[in-house]
């Protein structure tokens, strides 16, 4: 069994990488406190990479901000490469298939929202309502307040 769940904040905005095929992944990492303080009465915190692939990084990084509380489902990868010095290096990070957008913060830089802006210009998104009917998503759609108010801030 290999199955992780995580609830944390991202330490910096996540950006969205183009891969080949299409294919779009991005990588953040979130900041997890302990439930102890240590010798000096402080909390400390552990810093857990992990990976998105998908509709779904392109939504992290559509909505979430450095701050932005999240919680991670998915399970443990290692890997490793070789540096320019010849040093192997190895990774663990978490493979997401699952994130719960909890409190969000606005990005701090607005790089993916304009090219965001320009594509739908282009190719204005389409959803489908309850009814199976399709429309034209509005430019500049965020997730309600009702959402996002309300929850507790950890």
């Amino acid at each position: 069994m290999n199955q992780v769940a995580l609830v944390g904040r991202i330490t910096k905005d996540p950006e969205l990488r183009q891969l080949s095929e299409g294919r779009v992944q991005t990588n953040f990492i979130i900041a997890i406190n302990r439930n102890f303080k240590n010798a000096n009465g402080d909390i400390d915190a552990d810093f857990v990479s992990c990976s998105v692939w998908g509709k779904l990084a392109t939504n992290v990084v559509k909505y979430c901000g450095k701050g932005s509380l999240i919680g991670v489902g998915g399970r443990l990868q290692s890997r490793s490469y070789e540096r320019e010095d010849g040093k192997r290096v190895y990774v663990v990070e978490v493979v997401a298939d699952e994130v719960r957008f909890l409190a969000l913060k606005e990005r701090e830089e607005k790089t993916f929202q304009r090219q965001t802006n320009q594509s739908e210009k282009m190719n204005p998104p389409i959803a489908q309502t309850a009814l199976g009917q399709t429309q034209a998503v509005p430019t500049g759609f965020v997730l309600p307040k009702e959402e996002t108010e309300g929850l507790p801030m950890v």
